[in-house]
């Protein structure tokens, strides 16, 4: 009896937590909407800032065969406390793409802007693209906030994020192709 009251009680820690690490994340989601809106963007720092993560290392921070090899050869104490910390910087990544995503649609509502059908359509693209990967960082920010509190959970496999910061990052090398982005825009913002 007291053993299925203890996994009880363990099962509402869990879901609490996780409840509570729900209305954090929207909670940051909607301070972040509500400051992107007041803040105008410069699109070179935008698109520098899209640039300068390293997907690399965030994959291999993900990476399940990585975690694997360090729970076959760690203690579990210190598996536990490698896999919080690499959820950590993750997590990191994960922020820093949120932001790239949401300064990518500045980007992408300058190309739409654009007289040449090209370079609208791209916008266009971008724009889509910026909008999922802001979702897909979301949910890699909830699942990684997940495994810090819970770093006894098998994790899955790359998560969708690393996907789609490829396809925007395609996007965005098409889109550069384009001198829009140091003529168009620009002149006609002074």
């Amino acid at each position: 009896m007291e053993q299925g009251i203890s996994t009880l009680a363990q099962g509402l820690i869990a879901t609490w937590s996780l409840v509570a690490v729900a209305f954090v994340a929207l909670a940051t989601l909607v301070y972040v909407a509500i400051r992107s809106r007041t803040r105008r963007v410069d699109l070179e720092k935008a698109v520098q800032a899209f640039r300068s993560l390293d997907i690399e290392a965030f994959r291999n921070l993900v990476d399940s065969a990585e975690e694997a090899y360090l729970r076959d050869n760690l203690s579990p104490k210190k598996f536990r406390e490698i896999k919080r910390r690499r959820a950590w910087a993750a997590l990191l990544y994960a922020w820093e793409a949120g932001g790239a995503a949401t300064a990518l649609t500045s980007v992408s509502q300058a190309a739409q802007r654009s007289s040449d059908p090209q370079i609208a359509a791209s916008g266009f693209q971008l724009s889509e693209d910026a909008f999922w990967l802001r979702l897909q960082t979301i949910r890699a920010c909830l699942h990684l906030l997940t495994e810090i509190l819970l770093p006894d959970l098998q994790s899955r496999s790359t998560p969708p994020l690393v996907d789609q910061y490829g396809r925007a990052a395609q996007t965005l090398l098409r889109l550069g192709r384009f001198p829009f982005l140091t003529s168009h825009y620009f002149a006609s913002q002074k």
